[in-house]
Order: C-alpha cells, then sequence, then structure tokens
C-alpha cells in the first residue's frame, strides 16, 4: 500500500471565519496561532499578542463567557476593539430533546440555515457527547439514517467546537468565580461519531480538537476524545500524528463482499488494506486499543463465523470490539439481530481474548441513538424499497 503524499480531500465547501461585507470575525475554534494572528491584524501590538491570547482564552473556553464586556482583566477600550472586530459566536438550539433514559438530542442550526444534530448521554460515571463533524455525510453507509441524506458542507473548527460549548452551556458546567470548583465532568469525553466522516473534515477537526484538548480551557484530555471512521486509510496515520485522539473503527462486516454494501468506501480501501493501516497505527498499544464498531444486523454479519472471522482478522491487533445492536429508523432496510444471537456473537469474542461489550442503546424514544441522526430538514423518507435498492440488497 502506498499513501499520497497530498492530503485525502474532498470538494466540500467549509464557509470562511469571516462574515460577508466586513463582518466580525468568530474567535470560537480559532487555535493559539490563530487567534494571535487575528489579534494583531485587528491592532493589538504585537508584544502584547501572546499574554491577549492567554486572557481571551480562558474567559472564552475556562469561564464560558460571551460577552467581551464581562472580560474584566482587559481595558475598556481593548474590550470595545474586540466587540467592534470579533464575535464569540456559537450554533443556534433549535430543538433539544429530552429521552426517558436522560439522553439529550439537540438540533442545531448553524451559518448559512443548515442544520446538524449532537447527542449528549449521561452515565453513571461520565458523560458522553457525540458531535458531528459534517452537514449530512457522503459515505452513504446503508444501515446509517445519516447516510441517506446528501453531504452539504463540512463543519468549520468553530461550528465544532461550538457544539461542546453548547453542551456545557445547557448544562451549566462552567465554573464560577469564587465558587469551589466541581471536580465532576459533566462533558467528560467527545467522541466523533455524529454525522459526517472526520477525517473528510480533517483540518477543522484537527484545528477543533487541539482547542478542546488545550490545558487552559476546557481541557479535555486525548484520551478522553475517540474519532470514529469508516476507514480513509490515508488520513488514519496522520490523525495520530496531528490529533493523537483515541481511534474507533467503523468495521460491521467481516468479508469484502458485505462491507462494500455496509459501507462503501470498503470499495476504495477493503478490509486487508485498512487492517494493514491499522497494525501500523502510531499510536498503537495494549493502553490504547483500537475500538471497532461492529453493528449487528439480523442475518446479514451476525452469525458464529462472522464472529470467529473477526477474531482472525483482527489478531495481533490491540483492541475492542463494541458490539452495537442496530437502532431502528423509519425506512431501514434492516433489523437487529436477537439479542440471543448478540450474547452468542459476543461470547466468541469473549473467548478468543477481546473486550466485546455490547453497547445499550440509548435516546431510542427521540431518534438519537447511534446511526439515527439526520438534520430534521432532511428527513424527507426515502422508501424501504428505494434504500435497499440502491444498497444492492
Amino acid at each position: 500500500m502506498t499513501t499520497p503524499s497530498a492530503p485525502i480531500t474532498q470538494d466540500v465547501l467549509t464557509i470562511p471565519r469571516k462574515l460577508p461585507e466586513g463582518g466580525k470575525v468568530n474567535l470560537v475554534g480559532l487555535t493559539r496561532d490563530q487567534l494571535r494572528d487575528a489579534l494583531i491584524e485587528a491592532g493589538t501590538p504585537e508584544k502584547q499578542a501572546k499574554m491577549r491570547v492567554g486572557q481571551i482564552w480562558q474567559w472564552i473556553y475556562h469561564w464560558g463567557v460571551r460577552d467581551f464586556a464581562q472580560m474584566t482583566n482587559l481595558a475598556k477600550d481593548y474590550r470595545a476593539l474586540l466587540d467592534e472586530k470579533f464575535e464569540i459566536g456559537l450554533p443556534e438550539v433549535v430543538t433539544r430533546q429530552v429521552s426517558l433514559d436522560g439522553t439529550r438530542k439537540y438540533l442545531l442550526r448553524i451559518a448559512g440555515g443548515h442544520e446538524v444534530e449532537m447527542v449528549y448521554i449521561p452515565e453513571e460515571s461520565r458523560g458522553t457527547l457525540c458531535i458531528s463533524s459534517q452537514v449530512g455525510c457522503t459515505l452513504t453507509c446503508t444501515f446509517c439514517h445519516t447516510g441517506t441524506q446528501k453531504l452539504v458542507r463540512n463543519l468549520t473548527a468553530g461550528e465544532i467546537v461550538g457544539q461542546v460549548l453548547v453542551a456545557r452551556d445547557d448544562l451549566g458546567e462552567w465554573p464560577v468565580p469564587g465558587e469551589p470548583k466541581n471536580d465532576v465532568r459533566l462533558v467528560s469525553n467527545v467522541v466523533l461519531m455524529g454525522m459526517g466522516e472526520p477525517l473528510y473534515n480533517f483540518d477543522n477537526v484537527r484545528d477543533a480538537m487541539s482547542v478542546v484538548m488545550d490545558g487552559e480551557g476546557i481541557s479535555l484530555s486525548r484520551r478522553r476524545i475517540t474519532l470514529s471512521t469508516s476507514g480513509v486509510v490515508p488520513e488514519i496515520a496522520r490523525a495520530a500524528e496531528e490529533i493523537g485522539c483515541l481511534l474507533a473503527v467503523s468495521f460491521h462486516a467481516t468479508t469484502d463482499e458485505v462491507r462494500d454494501k455496509l459501507v462503501p468506501i470498503n470499495k476504495r480501501w477493503n478490509i486487508e488494506t485498512l487492517l494493514n493501516t491499522l497494525r501500523e497505527y502510531p499510536r498503537l498499544s495494549n493502553s490504547e486499543r483500537i475500538t471497532f464498531e461492529y453493528v449487528m444486523l439480523k442475518d446479514v454479519n451476525d452469525t458464529d463465523d462472522d464472529a470467529r472471522r473477526l477474531v482472525k482478522l483482527i489478531r495481533g491487533i490491540p483492541a475492542k470490539i463494541n458490539l452495537i445492536p442496530f437502532n431502528e429508523w423509519p425506512g431501514a432496510p434492516y433489523q437487529r439481530s436477537d439479542w440471543e444471537r448478540i450474547e452468542a456473537f459476543a461470547d466468541i469474542i469473549y473467548k478468543a481474548g477481546y473486550a466485546s461489550p455490547i453497547r445499550t442503546p440509548r435516546g431510542e424514544d427521540i431518534m438519537a441513538a447511534c446511526g439515527q441522526l439526520k438534520s430534521a430538514t432532511e428527513r424527507a423518507r426515502k422508501s424501504k424499497a428505494q434504500i435497499a435498492a440502491e444498497a444492492g440488497l
């Protein structure tokens, strides 16, 4: 396998940071270097720029401030300059649904009137935020509701970071000056498993995660962030080097024939090519296992033979297998495997020496479960027959 010298890109629109007709520049999502350059361009003396970056960074990402007037360690005339040139803009919450199990699903509106979905999953010892990286998706995975929505555009780094800020706003997670620090993190984990393929929006995802991981702001460690890819092979090693978070792979099949249908990107980078790349993953170790995501589809990929092939395929890769009971959506051409079948599948994997947790479906009553996300404005349903025909089923 040869890796191209240039990054894999798509001809997909990403809106600029600067709004039309001289609009303000959004500071959310700028890296420290980008923020420094923006401040200097706006008139900040170069000798002061590093200090100003640190001050503004803490106000936005540690204290959760949205108004320059509240940045009280900055001079009034400088605050006025910031207000004139910049904004602290977040996606707009259109709807917020709360599941019976406590899962929260947000429909967010971004620039251009487009919409994406984000999900917060509270658990006893942590809270996981599932964020999106694109409006729609180009991969057309046939078991995934998002895959039935055409790709519209990439999210900017600001729109990706903005999802984290929106969730923390809604959960009231920002510290309050003068009050004791709360060591309980409500958003303790972030997973790039929402709408879109993160590695097809590499630069914006990388910049956004550098902001989220920065120790003087949101301060989530790289081991609290998981990027899920369907297998964009040339970008996997680059992700380890430039992003450094944990990796999950949407695997879902043990033969190329089946994976070609479930995850069509397999036609470009097949199972063997993908696994060879994962074996060389720069951060791969027993302490940082790759997660293989495997959706359980009745009579499609759930036999004992599939389980045995899966174990054989990943041999030598420090890994865990995350089994996902299929979450049905209107028009879906698949059914969830029977629970006894899922447990038998998991048992084979476990006895082979791999962790094989079965993911508990969350938020199904509000269409917030894995594979169910789709912009509300794009929910024109294809018929079950249309979807099955496109999947070659």
